[in-house]
């Protein structure tokens, strides 16, 4: 009598493979390494290829894992390393290798970084990609050069505005000249006439305060005080180079205010020390 065996056959599964580590477009702040979130810090940390910008501060790039393959794909003005499109297309290729791949920016990736444009195109790729954010350079140079955003009676808000983009949508120049907004405009260094033409023509006093701050953020920072009239000129004289912000408004004029108090303070220092027992 031949036996039966009615146990059902070993099912032999075929290992997973290992998840693909997501993509991360990092921020690293205006320049100041000490500036860099922990995130950030861990992820370029773990990193197997780094794919990193102009902006990015030599201080920061020293971060970057010596067994790290690392990728210049910044850009300068008509000095373009690779297109966007190009950029794009290595985070997709990299990304498919399996690799610990991070993407690193000057400032914040998703304000005027175009990283939104590379999360679109890790995704249409079924890629998983992770933003981690840094402190965007009108946050950054405004703090280390003690102007604010924003303050009680002279600016209720703040726009950001690109100074050089030729494909954009067209800039709202009545809204900026009218608003009650400090105006901060990135890469509009080699704009700066133009951006005075358009906003004294709708409206802006020429003699709004402007401050010119270069490399903001590092050892190397300059702030120059002037106005909407005479900032060309001024920027001009001396030689700035990018990166350099631009910020419009009344709230330029604290620092000069600050300096002045602490002037006065340490002109008379005895005269302050009765005032601070008075008001205790």
């Amino acid at each position: 009598m031949a036996l039966t065996d009615n146990h059902n056959s070993p099912t032999v599964s075929s290992p997973r493979p290992p998840a693909r580590p997501p993509v991360y477009l990092i921020g690293a702040g205006p320049g100041d390494p000490e500036l860099l979130t922990l995130k950030a810090y861990k992820a370029i940390k773990q990193a197997e290829v780094v794919l990193y910008d102009n902006l990015v501060s030599e201080p920061i790039r020293a971060l970057f894992p010596a067994t790290a393959e690392l990728i210049y794909v910044g850009k300068q003005r008509h000095r373009h390393q690779l297109s966007q499109g190009d950029i794009e297309a290595q985070l997709v290729a990299f990304a498919q290798t399996g690799k610990r791949v991070v993407r690193v920016k000057g400032g914040d990736p998703l304000v005027f970084g175009r990283g939104s444009e590379e999360l679109l195109a890790l995704a249409k790729q079924g890629i998983d990609a992770e933003v981690i954010a840094g402190i965007t350079a009108a946050n950054g140079c405004g703090s280390s050069s003690e102007i604010p955003l924003t303050h009680r009676g002279l600016a209720q808000g703040c726009t950001f505005v690109t100074g050089h983009g030729r494909n954009e949508q067209p800039i709202d120049w009545s809204f900026l000249a009218a608003a009650n907004h400090t105006l901060v405009f990135y890469m509009g260094l080699n704009a700066l006439p133009q951006i005075r033409q358009q906003l004294c023509q709708h409206g802006m006093a020429a003699n709004t305060p402007v401050a010119l701050v270069e490399n903001g953020c590092r050892p190397q920072q300059r702030l120059i005080h002037t106005s909407l009239e005479q900032m060309a000129h001024d920027a001009l004289r001396a030689q700035l180079q990018s990166p350099t912000l631009i910020y419009v408004g009344a709230v330029t004029e604290l620092p000069l205010q600050l300096a002045q108090l602490r002037a006065q303070a340490a002109s008379n220092p005895s005269q302050f020390a009765t005032l601070a027992k008075e008001s205790a």
